[in-house]
């Protein structure tokens, strides 16, 4: 069954940490828009990386039908070396038991990231490349953010104390009061857009169930995938705009969504002091109510709202 094109706005908030860290500026937060802007941003390929790891963990076996393997992931043999493109390929074909005389339709059939974000694949004589009918943008915080440089110290040591070391003394644990060093954010709300490709999502093969299970993992990918460093992360709002022309979409929707703090501050502390301004959003979507073929939305029920969406509210997974 064909799908409709779409657009995507997820939203979501971090507290104490950083989800998507910056290589090149000492792993603080991404800044696209320069320290004066203040705002910082979080990569597509980390949004991806949520998506893909909630789905492996629903669907082990590959789910209904043996569809919803994931093929970008990180597998390793007994000796611990990773697998390559082909022997990724390869193990999806063993456990789907799907026969196909093409590695892209072995894919296409088995492989929801591969559906949903394309591929880029050359083992030995077969090379191919799908463009992904879901594309997402970077992600920005809504307000300006003053990362934190923080300190702490270690003190599990080295060796096990009383032990003799090579040169006859007793060792006294070594690395004991070792000190770490890391950025955090405090608290941070950002809104990550999307796109839905229908004439794209005819080569891959993407279907409907497809884009549902795309939004859930949106959703719980975000609550899934914890880390220290990542800090405690929280969906908030999520909206899902199809429409009836397969080439049309209003684009840059999530622009019409503002951050309202109380006390009128620049950057909010909490969920209890930040609601989300969806007037315009909802002004600009019945401006355009005659090309837009359904509108589902989903939120935490401790955000704020304000405006009048028309639209399915649905319940969380």
């Amino acid at each position: 069954m064909s799908i409709n094109s779409a657009e995507i706005v997820f939203i979501k908030s971090v507290k104490d940490g950083i989800p998507n860290r910056d290589p090149l500026n000492d792993s603080n937060a991404r800044r696209i828009f320069g320290e004066d802007d203040g705002r910082i941003s979080l990569s597509d390929v980390s949004i991806k990386r949520d998506v893909r790891d909630y789905i492996m963990a629903k669907y082990p076996d590959g789910g209904p039908d043996n569809r919803n393997f994931i093929y970008v992931r990180e597998e390793r043999t007994e000796d611990g070396k990773l697998l390559g493109r082909g022997s990724l390929a390869s193990k999806i074909e063993e456990r789907s038991g799907i026969k196909a005389s093409r590695m892209q339709d072995l894919l296409t059939t088995a492989a929801f990231d591969v559906r949903a974000f394309g591929i880029v694949y050359s083992v030995k004589k077969e090379t191919f490349k799908l463009t992904g009918p879901v594309q997402f943008g970077w992600a920005h915080s809504l307000h300006p953010i003053e990362s934190q440089f923080i300190q702490g110290t270690v003190v599990m040591p080295s060796q096990d104390i009383g032990v003799t070391t090579a040169e006859g003394q007793e060792s006294k644990g070594l690395g004991q009061g070792t000190i770490w060093t890391t950025y955090i954010v405090p608290f941070a709300i950002f809104a990550m857009p999307g796109i839905i490709n229908a004439s794209i999502a005819q080569e891959t093969g993407l279907t409907s169930n497809d884009v549902d299970l795309l939004l859930e993992g949106l959703w719980n990918g975000t609550k899934h995938r914890q880390a220290r460093g990542r800090g405690i992360q929280q969906p908030l709002f999520l909206i899902h705009v199809e429409y009836k022309a397969p080439m049309y979409r209003i684009g840059y929707i999530e622009e019409s969504i503002k951050l309202r703090v109380e006390d009128n501050t620049d950057a909010p502390t909490s969920l209890g002091d930040s609601k989300l301004d969806l007037t315009a959003l909802a002004r600009l979507l019945k401006d355009n109510q005659e090309k837009i073929a359904r509108i589902r939305y989903w939120s935490d029920s401790r955000v704020t709202l304000l405006g009048e969406l028309e639209g399915e509210k649905c319940s969380d997974w």
